[in-house]
């Protein structure tokens, strides 16, 4: 039986994650997939947090550059954010997973208020907690609102699931040449501009000692990997 490194994480998982294939809107399946992976890992005693973006249903970066007024855009993708976590929610209970979702952004007919030591509470009695609509200010990424709540709830790792398998020095995709990391500074991260996480949540984490993972969500197992200890993706700290 696989032993838990890490007991309370932050997972972040981008919204994209949720659109699989299609890379638009929420494919089942690719859900499903996700909640099994973390059924896993919940069955060994892990206490998990979520933090999930809004980039399968709308971008607001995207939307500003095309001349939408920022802070307007990154309210509705925060709103993105929480259609992707009730999604999450369905998808977890049907594996008899016991979950709650709380927003930044009040909205008591689906979610709870976000309140940090409800949230613990939360973990403490074995639910998943999905934390929505970011930090609930525009301006701040998704990226930002995991490091936060990450050191709210007092989690010993963020957990990155991506598209790809760590850190590279540049885009693998287009530079077969691209060498990947499987450890790296936060200073060297900000240095070299490297799209892990945006700068503020770098930043945060580099602050207050935060360990980052960032590994492939679609390879089968990653997810009870990383939580027990196994060397993939790249760790940065």
């Amino acid at each position: 039986m696989s032993e838990l490194k890490y007991k309370r994480v932050l997972l972040k998982l981008s919204g994209e994650a949720l659109a699989g294939p299609e890379k638009t809107g929420i494919n089942v399946e690719t859900l499903e997939q996700i909640a099994k992976d973390v059924r896993e890992v919940y069955d060994l005693g892990a206490e998990i947090g979520i933090v999930i973006g809004g980039g399968n249903i709308f971008r607001g970066v995207a939307a500003s550059a095309k001349g939408m007024d920022r802070a307007s855009s990154d309210y509705m993708g925060m709103l993105a954010t929480c259609i992707n976590a009730l999604a999450i929610q369905d998808a977890f209970e049907k594996q008899d997973m016991p979950v709650r979702v709380q927003t930044a952004i009040e909205m008591a007919e689906i979610a709870e208020p976000y309140i940090r030591r409800r949230a613990i509470r939360h973990l403490e009695k074995r639910r998943v907690v999905v934390f929505g609509a970011g930090t609930g200010n525009p301006y701040f990424t998704t990226d930002t609102a995991a490091a936060l709540r990450a050191m709210e709830i007092n989690a010993q790792v963020i957990l990155k699931a991506t598209k790809v398998d760590g850190i590279y020095d540049k885009d693998p995709v287009t530079n077969p040449d691209a060498k990947k990391f499987d450890t790296i500074s936060y200073l060297e991260v900000l240095a070299k501009e490297l799209q892990v996480m945006d700068s503020t949540a770098i930043s945060l984490c580099k602050d207050n000692h935060l360990p980052i993972i960032t590994f492939d969500l679609f390879q089968a197992g990653n997810i009870r990997k990383v939580f027990c200890g196994e060397q993939i993706g790249t760790l940065v700290k």
